[in-house]
């Protein structure tokens, strides 16, 4: 550890919970000297006794005294809980600094209320990062996905120590600079609802083994351990096979009989489908994996209705590893949709709040580190490049193919599941909305018509331009509007 007196740390970090402290030493681990702070001194004291030997730490108490520990530019990475804590932290921290030091705001903070403090703090000189950081408590410590926004010139600063201690792909590193404001925290939320939807599809493709085929759970493992050596190769397929895989020590039955079936959320999905409203994008995929932790989470209703009739259902498929592998296919499929709209959401958001973010730096910095991890992320990387103004990624050629390949498995995949009596939201609403983008007529132009009727909202012509409306309560002749 350093002498308190004579060290000046390039970076700080305050708030030492454990995301905090792995990224504190991260920081050590790769070089850094690290200024540490936590309104509780305890935490502070156990990093430096447990991990001292990771590197380089100056010990702080007060705010004051972390501030001046740090050179200049003073760099300073808050990791509290977001909201009123974060606000705090920030105003303590501005009060203490001077132009052109840089307060990096780490946590999940809703890009909103970035843009709302990028700017605060623009008025008073100094440079404010909304960075998102994607890897969990492993990631943190080892290599993390990191999404800094704010101005460009603190990248310039900044950048090279949040790249060193990235992960690595291929001798890149997961990090690049996103964009202004909050727009790194604006693709780490809807980085976060992809990874909403693609844990959704996952526990639905395992629903549909054990309730469709009877699959004991040691077998469904092992089916996730070789799906993740191919196409399907992701961090979240993996650690699946492992959750599925462990067994209960007090009752012998696998752990995941005797986890309670409801599944928490801490907001960054709900954020992600409130802000899709608001751009007018359809995060179908998305929406519907939040809305089923919802009803997961509604234990007490969803006991009461259990005695709510099923209908007439079908039976369960002969051949298990074709379904099996028809799960598989339709699983992919509706990754692709998940990620399609995802991409689809930054788009909007870049244009939305000008920030110009690039999908292609996207997915290559979410190839490592990051909890969406996976091996695909390389082909839409290659997809991006390819044409930057990709309409939609299920245009892209690799994509196309892939999911029409894909589209029998899908629908016999939904299909046998609603006759079996099975809920896979995320997989039909994905279906859903690849039929209707690819559809050529969609039955908004009867929604338009009842407008028009209910509302005088008027409507567009196909056959000339202008809008139109019917006088629908007189003698029903259309006129322009």
């Amino acid at each position: 550890m350093a002498d308190q007196a004579t060290a000046r740390a390039q970076i700080g970090v305050t708030g030492l919970a454990v995301m905090g402290s792995n990224i504190a030493r991260n920081f050590a681990r790769n070089g850094y000297t690290v200024a540490l702070h936590n309104r509780s001194i305890g935490k502070t004291d156990a990093l430096i006794a447990e991990h001292g030997g990771d590197g380089e730490f100056v010990r702080t108490e007060t705010m004051t005294e972390f501030v001046a520990a740090l050179e200049r530019p003073r760099r300073v990475l808050i990791m509290v809980q977001a909201g009123a804590a974060t606000d705090s932290v920030i105003e303590d921290l501005a009060n203490l600094m001077e132009p052109g030091d840089i307060i990096i705001d780490g946590g999940n903070s809703l890009y909103t209320d970035t843009i709302r403090r990028e700017k605060a703090m623009s008025d008073r000189g100094l440079n404010f990062v909304g960075a998102g950081i994607s890897g969990g408590e492993e990631g943190a410590l080892n290599g993390p996905s990191i999404m800094p926004g704010g101005p460009a010139e603190s990248y310039e600063s900044l950048g090279p120590m949040l790249e060193s201690i990235a992960a690595q792909v291929d001798g890149e590193p997961c990090c690049t600079h996103i964009g202004a404001d909050g727009s790194g925290h604006f693709v780490k939320m809807v980085h976060n609802g992809i990874e909403y939807a693609d844990m959704q599809l996952i526990g639905e493709a395992y629903d549909l083994m054990r309730k469709a085929l009877d699959l004991p759970v040691a077998d469904i493992a092992g089916v996730y351990r070789q799906w993740n050596t191919g196409d399907l190769d992701s961090y979240l397929i993996e650690i699946t096979a492992e959750v599925l895989a462990q067994v209960d020590a007090a009752t012998g039955k696998p752990l995941v009989d005797v986890i309670v079936d409801a599944a928490g959320q801490k907001g960054t999905g709900r954020w992600t489908v409130k802000s899709a409203l608001d751009l007018g994008i359809p995060v179908t995929g998305i929406g519907e994996a939040v809305f089923a932790r919802a009803l997961s989470s509604a234990g007490d209703q969803r006991k009461q209705a259990q005695g709510l009739a099923s209908g007439a259902l079908a039976a369960a498929p002969t051949d298990k590893d074709a379904f099996v592998d028809d799960i598989k296919n339709a699983l992919y499929a509706s990754k692709v949709v998940a990620y399609a709209q995802g991409f689809d959401q930054i788009k909007a958001g870049s244009v939305e709040y000008g920030w110009d973010v690039k999908p292609g730096d996207l997915a290559t910095i979410w190839r490592g580190g990051c909890i969406i991890r996976a091996k695909f992320l390389n082909r839409i990387r290659e997809a991006y490049a390819e044409n930057p103004d990709l309409p939609s990624l299920l245009l892209a050629p690799y994509f196309r193919d892939a999911v029409e390949n894909a589209v029998d498995s899908w629908r016999r995949v939904v299909s046998t599941a609603t006759l079996m009596g099975i809920p896979v939201p995320a997989f039909a609403s994905s279906l859903a909305y690849y039929d209707g983008l690819r559809a050529e007529r969609l039955p908004a132009a009867l929604i338009q018509g009842q407008r028009d009727f209910f509302g005088a909202h008027t409507y567009r012509r196909t056959d000339k331009d202008g809008s139109f409306h019917t006088l629908w309560s007189g003698d029903r002749t259309e006129i322009e509007a």
